[in-house]
C-alpha cells in the first residue's frame, strides 16, 4: 500500500450543538487518524473567508469532502459562499484553473426524509443524487472526480443509541477506506451511493441504511 490519500472534511452545520448525528459523526472523525477537519462556521463565523488560505488547504489534500445536513435539497449557507468564493477563476476553472484537477469530491449528508421520499412517487420527487447535481457539475467544470455520495437517510428516526453508532461507524469505515485508497475506483460509480458499494462489498453491515439498493436511472 503506498501513501495514504490526504482527505480534508468541509464540515458546515450551523446548529451544531442541537445535532444528535452530525455531532457523532464529526467527533468520530476527529478520532480517525490522517484525517483534516475545517469546520466552516467554528473558523468563519462572521463569513469572512480566507480565500488563499482555504485554496492552499484544497491544493495540500487529495480527496475533499463536502458534510453537511441536506438544507433545502442543498448544503448550509456557508458552503455555498465558500464555492462562490474560494472555487474562483484561474484557480479551479477556466484559463490556467487546473489547480484541482484530479482530486476526488465526496458529499456526506444526513437528511431527515427517508430514501423512498427522494423518487418521483415520494413527497421529494427528485432522487437525492438529482438534488446534488450542482455539487457534481461543480466538480466536473473544476476537473475533479465526482463520488457517489455517502447519505444518511431518515435522521428523525435514529433514536436509538445503537441505531446512531451504526450509522457512525458506517462513515468511519467509508472516511478510511478512502484513505486507505481500497477502494474499486472502476466498480464504485456503478452504486447510488457510497453506502451501498460498502455493503456490497461487505465492508459494512448496517440494515439501519440499507433497504434494497434502487437502480441508478430515475424510478
Amino acid at each position: 500500500m503506498g501513501q495514504p490519500n490526504r482527505i480534508l472534511i468541509l464540515f458546515a452545520h450551523p446548529a451544531l450543538e442541537k445535532s444528535r448525528i452530525n455531532r457523532q459523526l464529526i467527533r468520530a472523525m476527529r478520532e480517525t487518524d490522517s484525517i483534516t477537519i475545517h469546520d466552516l462556521y467554528e473558523h468563519y463565523p462572521n463569513f469572512h473567508i480566507n480565500v488563499k488560505w482555504e485554496q492552499e488547504l484544497l491544493l495540500a489534500h487529495d480527496i475533499i469532502v463536502f458534510q453537511h445536513p441536506f438544507y433545502w435539497y442543498s448544503s448550509p449557507a456557508i458552503l455555498k459562499e465558500w464555492q462562490d468564493l474560494v472555487l474562483e477563476y484561474g484557480f479551479a476553472y477556466g484559463h490556467n484553473g487546473t489547480a484541482l484537477q484530479g482530486k476526488k469530491v465526496l458529499s456526506a449528508i444526513t437528511t431527515g426524509g427517508s430514501k423512498q421520499a427522494y423518487c418521483r412517487q415520494g413527497h421529494n420527487y427528485f432522487t437525492v443524487r438529482e438534488l446534488l447535481t450542482p455539487f457534481e457539475q461543480t466538480a466536473r467544470l473544476c476537473g475533479m472526480e465526482y463520488l457517489p455520495p455517502f447519505v444518511i437517510h431518515g435522521t428523525h428516526q435514529l433514536r436509538e443509541a445503537d441505531q446512531i453508532a451504526l450509522c457512525v461507524e458506517e462513515y468511519r469505515t467509508a472516511i478510511a477506506a478512502l484513505r486507505d485508497d481500497v477502494i474499486d475506483w472502476q466498480q464504485l460509480p456503478q452504486h447510488l451511493y457510497l453506502n451501498h458499494y460498502l455493503y456490497a462489498n461487505k465492508l459494512t453491515n448496517n440494515p439501519v441504511n440499507h433497504p434494497v439498493e434502487p437502480s441508478l436511472h430515475v424510478q
